[in-house]
């Protein structure tokens, strides 16, 4: 555990930073146009902060029986703090590189958001290893080479935000929400805001995520409302870099009045909301007709009705949850009644898997569906951001390059080959 001297210096130092924020509105210097230019990005998940699905061999080399290894907290207690830098160096060094980013800008895209760790930018408690924020160097280097634009997105957060295995910490619940978390998240975005929001570096990067979905069905929701008004003030102290809120799993409207320019002139501020129609058994029960719909009427509902600028942040191919691993380390699918608390719907044969392995049938089916959530989100908010650049292969429809390289996913990104999917516009 850390000491109470330096929990109070962090607090202390927050507290300042929040004091003096200015209430004006700076001139903008990020070269993106968030009220006009539309988002078509990709996520570079499974990089500098693990996910089982993504990258399943690590997770199987270092899991035993009476041992798993589910997330980076216990790849690292596993391995011991000293060794995980290690044992994680290979992958840092081998899972992205700067022909990636030319595929992502020759696809047509002009946006990566990079998911990082607290524990990456202040000293962690626990288990977790350093080592990965010069990564985040070479990325923003690459993105400068390609042309593409970043958005540095605060993945994990101390004891986690959401208890999902993606946080870093894989918890029943999530432990984010106190003092001693709050302060260490704030020293983290901090040091982000002061290295990468500033005027040299805003050619390339063009907004900061604050946080990635805070559960705020088991949070203080006034807690993460304070914690997202510190940060973004504490942002405005460095440069007019645009600030994104992640909307905790509800109506992007529920931040309606918040950090807008009537609420202390703030400026700059975006809703980041995540698409998934898989995280349920019913919903897995859908057809493809009935998911489609489901998109072009959440898109009407939902993503139109923020007073701020809104981005979907993640959306996949995915119309099922049959990716291995996808809900955590051998946990199952609700597909096949496997997940705790679902049951049998159908068989996942032929539903994942490489794309190249796909049915020309199947392959028709997520088309339609990647093509009916890109004319929805460009239809009512201001563009999107695909979750994921690439897998290790066994998760096509999360995999981009995999759905480019086997014509699912549109070429030049403009290209429909299914009818208008939703009638509302």
């Amino acid at each position: 555990m850390r000491s109470q001297f330096a929990v109070a210096t962090v607090f202390a130092g927050a507290a300042s930073l929040v004091n003096s924020a200015p209430r004006t509105l700076l001139d903008r210097n990020v070269e993106f146009n968030w009220g006009a230019d539309t988002v078509r990005g990709v996520n570079i998940g499974g990089w500098l902060v693990l996910e089982p699905f993504i990258t399943p061999s690590i997770f199987e080399k270092y899991s035993s029986a009476d041992s798993p290894v589910h997330d980076e907290w216990t790849l690292c207690e596993k391995v011991g703090q000293a060794n995980c830098a290690d044992v994680l160096k290979p992958h840092w060094d081998s899972f992205v590189s700067l022909d990636d980013f030319w595929k992502i800008k020759d696809a047509g895209f002009n946006m990566v958001r990079i998911p990082v760790g607290y524990w990456s930018f202040v000293e962690p408690w626990g288990p977790y290893t350093q080592g990965a924020a010069p990564y985040l160097d070479a990325a923003i280097d690459w993105a400068r080479e390609t042309g593409l634009k970043v958005v540095i997105d605060l993945h994990g957060a101390p004891k986690s935000q959401n208890g999902f295995d993606h946080s870093g910490r894989r918890m029943a619940n999530p432990g984010w929400g106190d003092a001693d978390s709050v302060g260490y998240t704030h020293a983290a975005l901090n040091a982000i805001h002061q290295k990468y929001s500033t005027p040299d570096m805003q050619d390339v990067v063009v907004a900061i995520s604050i946080l990635n979905e805070p559960l705020m069905a088991k949070l203080d929701r006034n807690m993460v409302r304070k914690f997202y008004e510190d940060a973004y003030y504490n942002l405005r102290v460095i440069s007019d870099t645009p600030a994104i809120l992640h909307d905790g799993f509800e109506d992007p409207s529920r931040l309606n009045g918040f950090l807008t320019v009537q609420d202390y002139n703030a400026h700059g501020v975006i809703v980041d909301h995540h698409e998934y129609q898989i995280f349920d058994p019913a919903i897995n029960a859908l057809s493809i007709e009935e998911h489609v719909s489901l998109v072009c009427n959440n898109a009407v509902n939902y993503y139109s009705t923020s007073d701020k600028w809104t981005i979907i942040g993640e959306w996949s191919g995915a119309f099922t949850d049959c990716a291995p691993h996808l809900n955590g380390f051998n946990s199952g699918s609700r597909m096949e009644g496997t997940f705790p608390g679902s049951w049998y719907i159908d068989s996942c044969a032929g539903k994942s898997g490489p794309v190249a392995s796909w049915s020309q049938d199947w392959k028709d089916q997520v088309r339609r569906y990647i093509e009916a959530q890109i004319d929805s989100y460009e239809a009512k908010t201001r563009g999107w951001i695909f979750w994921n650049f690439k897998t290790e292969g066994s998760a096509g429809e999360w995999d981009v390059f995999q759905l480019l390289d086997n014509d699912v996913f549109p070429q030049p990104l403009t290209d429909r080959r299914f009818p208008k999917a939703c009638w509302q516009f």
